[in-house]
């Protein structure tokens, strides 16, 4: 009896090792359920994704992944809402706070990112070296990593700055040079800002900042919905 139930669940547990395997094929160690996620946050609570707008009401939102303008062309996000970890959202509190000085503001495209969406991300981008590798996950997963640009506060504009959000050109990378005045002006005061409270912008994305620390924080797979 015993050995015919082993033989009628083997095909079940198989079928439930394929589906793991297909969200995380590379057997890295990812916290994808709530309950997991709250052990983490009750064990640290630096661990806790805070919703960015709800901490800082004043900065702006275009979550692109939320809608199909980006360079999926696709919807990737069921709610256009932004997270990441609590130091993180603390930090971009005293970003915004120094920007004010000046009449400017953050304007945030992307914060935590599920590793599903990473995995997508890698399966259908034509160019490699624009996504992160799904082998190590992203910053992004861990939720120390955020996508933002300037605004003015006044007239709620973005500063113009060398490419849009996710280009994939050139002019994207941190120090490419050949650009107005007012371009790079506006690219290095967000570098700068930014590196001054604990970020570094990555070499080919100049919107694209990470945590100092991420290394302290988990891969995550939970969906916005369930935050």
């Amino acid at each position: 009896m015993k050995r015919l139930l082993f033989l009628l669940f083997l095909p079940l547990a198989f079928q439930a090792c394929a589906q793991k395997n297909a969200q995380n094929p590379y057997g890295l160690k990812i916290i994808n359920n709530y309950i997991s996620y709250q052990a983490s946050v009750k064990e640290n609570p630096d661990n806790r994704l805070v919703e960015i707008k709800k901490a800082v009401p004043s900065i702006r939102l275009d979550i692109r992944y939320a809608t199909k303008n980006n360079f999926m062309n696709r919807v990737m996000y069921s709610q256009p809402r932004a997270f990441a970890r609590k130091p993180v959202v603390e930090q971009l509190k005293n970003v915004q706070a120094a920007l004010r000085k000046q009449g400017l503001g953050l304007k945030i495209y992307d914060a935590y990112r599920p590793y599903a969406v990473t995995l997508d991300f890698f399966r259908q981008a034509a160019d490699k070296d624009f996504v992160a590798n799904p082998n190590k996950g992203s910053k992004h997963n861990r939720g120390c990593a955020v996508d933002l640009t300037l605004v003015s506060l006044k007239t709620g504009k973005e500063l113009p700055m060398p490419t849009p959000f996710d280009s994939f050109k050139p002019e994207a990378a941190a120090r490419y040079a050949n650009l107005t005045p007012a371009v790079k002006k506006n690219r290095d005061l967000l570098i700068s800002v930014m590196q001054r409270h604990g970020f570094r912008v990555i070499y080919n994305e100049w919107w694209h900042f990470d945590f100092n620390g991420w290394q302290n924080y988990s891969l995550m797979d939970i969906p916005f919905e369930k935050l």
